[in-house]
C-alpha cells in the first residue's frame, strides 16, 4: 500500500552557516561599528544581542536574509519579545522549530479527513504518515497540504509504492 510521511525538519548545518555569515556581515557593517551586536546559536535556539531594540531588529533582518538565502524557511522560527537588561543591552531569543507538534499534527489529520480523501492519516511521534490505496490519492493530499496555510514548513518524505 502506498504511503508517505509528512515531516518538518530543518538542516541545522545550514542554520549554523547562516549565523556565521550574518555575524561576518554584522562585524563589517558601518552602523554596527563599536557595538556588541552578534548572533549566538545553541542547538534549538538562536540569541540576538545588540545595544538597543532597534539594532536587534536590524540584526534580525540580516539573519532572516541569510537564512532565506541558505534555503531555511523563516516560518520555522518562533520569535520571542525583545528583552532589555539592566546594563542597557538588548537581546531576543528565537527558537528553531523541529518536528510537528501534536496540536498541528491533529489539525493536519483533521484537514485531510475533512476533505474526504481516500487515505488514512496517522500521527507517529513528530511526523504524520498518510497511507492510501492509490498513488494519485496521495499526490492529491500533498497538493492539498501545500495550498494550506500551516505555520510550519512541511516536507514529504519516505514515499513508498
Amino acid at each position: 500500500m502506498p504511503s508517505f510521511d509528512i515531516v518538518s525538519e530543518i538542516d541545522w548545518q545550514e542554520v549554523k552557516n547562516a549565523v556565521n555569515m550574518a555575524n561576518k556581515e554584522i562585524t563589517n557593517r558601518y552602523d554596527f561599528k563599536g557595538s556588541d551586536a552578534r548572533v549566538d546559536e545553541a542547538d534549538p535556539k538562536l540569541t540576538l544581542h545588540a545595544d538597543d531594540s532597534f539594532k536587534v531588529s536590524q540584526v534580525m533582518d540580516v539573519l532572516l536574509l541569510k537564512l532565506s538565502k541558505r534555503g531555511i524557511d523563516v516560518n520555522a522560527l518562533d520569535k520571542a519579545a525583545v528583552k532589555s537588561s539592566a546594563t542597557g543591552k538588548s537581546m531576543q531569543e528565537i527558537t528553531v522549530l523541529q518536528g510537528i507538534d501534536t496540536d498541528r499534527a491533529k489539525k493536519m489529520v483533521k484537514l485531510i479527513k475533512a476533505e474526504k480523501f481516500k487515505v488514512q492519516a496517522a500521527i507517529q511521534g513528530e511526523q504524520v504518515r498518510v497511507t492510501g490505496k492509490k498513488r494519485d490519492d496521495l499526490q492529491q493530499v500533498i497538493a492539498f497540504l501545500k495550498e494550506q496555510k500551516l505555520d510550519i514548513p512541511l516536507q514529504f518524505t519516505n514515499f513508498r509504492d
